[in-house]
């Protein structure tokens, strides 16, 4: 989490206003697409082709434009698989970039265009137009999308070939117990007092036939720690385990971030049902969870014309312990290990990433202000001890205790 969203803000998201759009799908869907990555991958697509229609049509009126293939976008896409409540709801929080980038008429570079916020109107177009691409799609595969169609359709072939794999997607899509005493209802959940109904201005929000498409958020992409804190909130894994708890009779209680408008702060899961639960929100394997796009494409062409350029690490974090696997490989055709080719690191050193969110920079002592240094290796137990000993913590036994001992006082007796 922390590692992709500081990989984000220092390599890939531009210094521009960036605009979270949210698509969600028809709960007919989930199944469905959580099970088919290939169908996923295609609705995917869809999705990030209209919003990129959208900004390029925008762009072309306001800024008189010749064409649209004049105008540029960029964006990267975070496929979750879950809600507040556990529930398989596969939904897409697209990061893109609020504007266009154009050819200077000039010096012939690229210069970034922003364009604002879109209209009500807007949002329900990229909404209606993707909803269209997506019954188009389903219709293709010889699938439905219909409410009657859809809920027998979504894990028929799942069905045949992982039939229990097929019960847990479906009960964690309809949000239902899978197991125990209450197998098939609806999970229990706490309510308190509802949420009261504000009356502010409506939303940047559409939704056309089950597909919902929010952009309210938008932030100015100058604001780094606040792009950070975006990025590291929607690549957050589904379950927060300091909001779990275990209740006297066996089951669990887990507590939401945020009450619902109707008043559901908690949930009570059978164990196994968890575990189902739990396991519908794995995504299938060789699908990748974070997606780029147009000019943030790993491939694209003009990629490196715009993305920023990270600064060195200083030496002390360069200096530190690597991850416990191989950091080097070695060329099949030589026959020592001169020849090895080290890899350039793909992931930012621990030590940086516990600086960016708790704001303790580990490699400095508390004591001097001076570079920590590695002193010892201990990965054995013997050299655990050793590094123990000499740290003062040698290992004690067990205090001795002794028997309460009875008060030295005199006793006075009368026997007369």
């Amino acid at each position: 989490m922390n590692d992709t969203a500081l990989h984000l803000t220092e390599r890939v998201l531009p210094h521009v206003p960036i605009r979270q759009w949210v698509c969600s799908l028809p709960w007919q869907l989930r199944t469905l697409l959580g099970y088919d990555r290939e169908l996923c991958g295609a609705v995917l697509r869809a999705w990030a082709s209209e919003l990129s229609r959208s900004y390029k049509r925008r762009a072309k009126r306001a800024l008189g434009l010749s064409s649209v293939a004049d105008a540029h976008t960029g964006a990267v896409t975070f496929v979750q698989r879950f809600d507040s409540a556990l529930r398989l709801n596969l939904h897409f929080h697209t990061l893109g970039l609020d504007g266009v980038y154009v050819r200077d008429a000039g010096c012939g570079e690229l210069r970034f265009a922003a364009l604002g916020p879109p209209s009500v109107d807007q949002v329900h177009e990229v909404a209606a137009r993707t909803e269209a691409r997506i019954r188009e799609l389903l219709r293709n595969s010889g699938r439905y999308v219909d409410d009657a169609q859809a809920a027998a359709e979504a894990g028929a072939a799942m069905s045949v070939e992982q039939p229990v794999l097929a019960s847990c997607y479906q009960a964690a899509a309809a949000g239902l117990e899978l197991l125990g005493s209450r197998a098939g209802q609806p999970t229990l959940r706490l309510l308190r007092s509802p949420t009261a109904q504000s009356s502010a201005s409506p939303e940047l929000c559409a939704e056309v036939r089950g597909v919902n498409v929010h952009a309210m958020l938008a932030i100015d992409g100058r604001d780094r720690p606040r792009l950070l804190r975006l990025c590291r909130y929607i690549a957050r894994p589904p379950l927060a385990q300091e909001r779990l708890t275990a209740l006297p009779d066996g089951r669990l209680h887990y507590e939401m971030k945020k009450k619902w408008r109707d008043g559901t702060h908690a949930l009570i899961f059978d164990v196994l049902s968890f575990l189902g639960r739990l396991i519908a929100l794995i995504p299938p394997p060789r699908f990748h969870m974070l997606r780029f796009h147009g000019l943030l494409a790993p491939h694209a062409a003009l990629r490196s014309a715009l993305v920023p350029r990270p600064n060195a690490p200083p030496q002390a974090l360069a200096a530190q312990l690597p991850l416990p696997y191989p950091s080097s490989t070695r060329d099949p055709n030589a026959g020592s290990a001169e020849h090895e080719v080290q890899r350039a690191p793909s992931r930012h050193p621990w030590s940086l990433l516990l600086k960016h969110v708790f704001a303790v920079d580990v490699t400095v002592c508390v004591k001097c202000g001076g570079p920590m240094r590695l002193l010892d290796l201990a990965t054995t137990p013997q050299a655990i001890a050793r590094a123990l000993a000499r740290a003062g913590l040698r290992p004690q036994p067990p205090p001795v205790l002794h028997p309460a001992r009875v008060p030295d006082t005199q006793l006075r007796l009368s026997f007369g």
